[in-house]
């Protein structure tokens, strides 16, 4: 279906041109953009005239657009979208039988720095700092949701949040005891969402109940292509490439461990307190064994 993208300098994930190009877009190239980043099916199974329509625009607008990215017109930016779409979406029972590499050790190494450096390179500071401020406001609760994949990092994550803060729920569950726990959920609270393909499709409701109640969706995904992308007030895109069958999670749990450094340093005193108090409360209680 279409042709092969053509090898060139510079990022080749769709998603990661429009980026780059951002600042270089004119108003109707980045509406185009928008297409491309909230429904990319619309991209790689339309044509340039059901684009532009869903841009509110024209055809040679889109045409621009895929110019301005480096692309050799329409159809190439329309392969190369749907190769982003078949890479997410590969399941690990295709990745397994993939030929085993070489140097696997080496290879995954630089892999998994490739992704935390990568996953780091595409922060924006500025949603960062927003989300940041989002996560450490003591007047709303924040509710966390994360795939059955990704699991035991929420939870990891809800307790060193928690610890720090009062008010951090981890949704999980059945469908009744996800909507009990989001019937919770007051306008404006934080609603932090993970997921990486293949999408769970109840967190992807999950998250857009929220959104209707009110909630500002903090979404850790594998790329603005994402569908958490077009419900996200802040959306940070993750590097996951892997050696093997199954995603990476190395570059989730360093931007984890980074928004949790952030709201510590957000609420140094409160969270030093809230702190002293649980440590308090284990050593009263020898909770833990402590290594002398």
């Amino acid at each position: 279906m279409g042709q092969t993208p053509r090898p060139m300098d510079g990022p080749t994930d769709a998603a990661e041109r429009i980026r780059s190009h951002r600042d270089r877009l004119t108003p109707t190239e980045r509406r185009v953009a928008d297409v491309v980043l909230t429904d990319p099916q619309a991209v790689a199974f339309g044509t340039v005239a059901e684009v532009a329509a869903a841009a509110g625009t024209s055809g040679a607008s889109v045409v621009r657009l895929a110019a301005k990215l480096g692309f050799d017109g329409f159809t190439e930016l329309q392969s190369q979208v749907q190769a982003d779409l078949s890479r997410r979406l590969r399941p690990a029972t295709e990745r397994i039988r993939l030929p085993a590499q070489p140097d696997l050790l080496d290879r995954t190494l630089a892999t998994e720095v490739s992704n935390l450096q990568r996953t780091f390179e595409r922060i924006d500071r500025d949603e960062l700092d927003a989300a940041v401020g989002l996560l450490a406001d003591p007047s709303h609760a924040v509710f966390v949701l994360f795939s059955e994949s990704t699991h035991g990092l929420g939870a990891q994550f809800t307790a060193e949040l928690g610890t720090l803060r009062p008010g951090v729920t981890l949704v999980s569950g059945s469908e009744v005891a996800v909507l009990g726990a989001l019937a919770e959920l007051d306008r404006g609270d934080p609603v932090v969402a993970v997921d990486l393909p293949r999408y769970d499709r109840w967190l992807l409701a999950a998250a857009e109940h929220a959104v209707v109640r009110g909630g500002r969706l903090v979404a850790l995904t594998d790329s603005e292509l994402s569908p958490l992308g077009r419900l996200a007030t802040h959306n940070f895109p993750l590097a996951v490439e892997s050696t093997g069958p199954f995603d990476s999670h190395v570059g989730l749990l360093g931007l984890l461990g980074a928004l949790v450094a952030a709201v510590a340093a957000e609420l140094r005193d409160p969270a030093a307190a809230r702190l002293d108090r649980i440590e308090a409360a284990w050593a009263e209680a020898g909770a833990l064994v402590d290594d002398d």
